[in-house]
Order: structure tokens, then sequence, then C-alpha cells
């Protein structure tokens, strides 16, 4: 049998973080009895989140049975707490404004969905997935992520969607982004294109590079957590996961 010991790769914030929002949460509902305790619980979760364990796996290794039902349960109870924690992007810009500039970048998370869910292919990476955007400090540290919208949304669509270059404009701060965002105006900064450039445009883009380059960190910072490597759940479901790694990035941070 699987055993999933304490000294997973999470870090004790994180997991502490988590055990504490549960315990809360069985406090406020009246739990009175669980095959789990609020710390299993935790890790269970975050084995799912961290590692894409599937619900089989986490059952055998937590000891509770071929019941993947029950593992559903208390991973969703987890993932749900820790995204009702979640901020808005009104309530993460009182945090973005101290910062000199952000970085804008959007990536595709990989769903399996077969070719005729056509609102979640995307032409660009050829695959099926879900656009989430999200905004950097100047370092690459992930600041916030957005709700996750079908894979063959453009990034500058998503972008206005979600109101994020008129959230921008209204605090005076300036954005680097990539060609995917031409044409957004207002504070986005973007890379001129084509390819017989003048020298002087070619510097910018250059410098453009180095800058907005960093901000692929935070991308690699939320697929760190396997799941969102390829995602199996259902698609009214990721914006929930997207949110709950987003709270955990925060508080191990």
């Amino acid at each position: 049998m699987l055993v999933y010991p304490s000294s997973i790769d999470l870090s004790s914030r994180t997991l502490r973080f988590l055990t504490g929002q549960l315990a809360a949460r069985r406090q406020e509902i009246g739990t009175r009895w669980r095959r789990l305790p609020a710390a299993r619980q935790a890790l269970l979760a975050l084995a799912h989140l961290r590692c894409g364990d599937t619900y089989a796996q986490l059952a055998a290794g937590f000891g509770i049975g071929i019941a993947t039902a029950t593992v559903y349960r208390y991973i969703r109870e987890a993932v749900e707490a820790l995204a009702a924690l979640a901020p808005s992007l009104a309530e993460a810009m009182k945090t973005i404004r101290t910062k000199a500039f952000v970085i804008l970048d959007g990536t595709l998370l990989s769903i399996d969905r077969i070719a005729a869910d056509t609102p979640y292919y995307s032409g660009k990476h050829k695959r099926h997935g879900m656009n989430v955007q999200v905004l950097t400090d100047p370092f690459g540290r992930l600041l916030w992520a957005s709700l996750a919208l079908p894979g063959s949304t453009h990034d500058l669509t998503a972008a206005r969607q979600h109101g994020i270059i008129e959230a921008l404009a209204d605090a005076g701060l300036k954005c680097w982004a990539d060609k995917a965002y031409q044409g957004a105006g207002g504070p986005v900064r973007v890379p001129f294109r084509g390819s017989r450039l003048k020298r002087w445009k070619r510097r910018h883009n250059t410098t453009h590079a180095k800058i907005r380059c960093l901000g692929e960190r935070a991308i690699a910072t939320l697929k760190g957590w396997r799941l969102l490597r390829k995602l199996r759940c259902s698609t009214n479901r990721i914006t929930n996961v997207v949110k709950a790694v987003l709270v955990l990035h925060h508080a191990s941070a």
C-alpha cells in the first residue's frame, strides 16, 4: 500500500495553512467525525494538486479503500475552501499598484477533450485547453491569475474580458506583454512586429524580451503543480483549481 508521509514535496507552511482552513470549515458545518482528520485531508488534497495522483491512487495511499467518491468529496471540499480565499482582480490591484510595473502573460492549461469540443481547442497550441491570464511583478513572482476561459479564446480577448487592461489603465501602471496583446493600447507595452525592422526597433524588442521573459516564471509556478499540466476534471472546476493553487502559492511565499 502506498503511504504519503508528511515529508511529501510540500512546504510545512502550506500544509499548516490548508489544515487550518479545513479545521475551521469542519467546525463551521459541525462535522463530528471523519475517517481522515483535517491534517490528513489537507495532505490528500495537496498530493492531488502537486503530484496529480488519481483518486484510486490516493484512496490506496491514504488507506480509505477504493471508494474514490469519498476522495473526490475530500478534494473538492479542500479546493472550494481555498478558491473562496482567492483575490479578485480588484482586490489584487491593491498589491499590484505598489509595483513599478507588471508583466501580463497567458497560458494554456491542457485538458482531456475530444476534437468535437471546438471552443476548447487552441489553434495556436494545437491542443485542447483552458486559457488563463496571469499578472506578475517585475521579478516574475505570481500576483494574480484569472478565471479559466475556453482555449480558443485569444489572449487579448481574454485580457479585455477579465478587465485587466482597464484596471491597469485606471491604476496608471505600466505593463509588459508579448505580441499576442498587439492592439491592447493604454498601459500595455508590446514588441514591434515584422521581420525587417530598423535597428532601434530590434534593440527595443531585445530589451522588451529580457523584461517580459521573467513572466514565464509565473507560468512555471502554476505548472509546477502537476495537476495543471493535464487536467482531467470538469472545465467548470478548473477555475477553482487555479484559484486554489494561487492561494497555496501565496500562503507558502
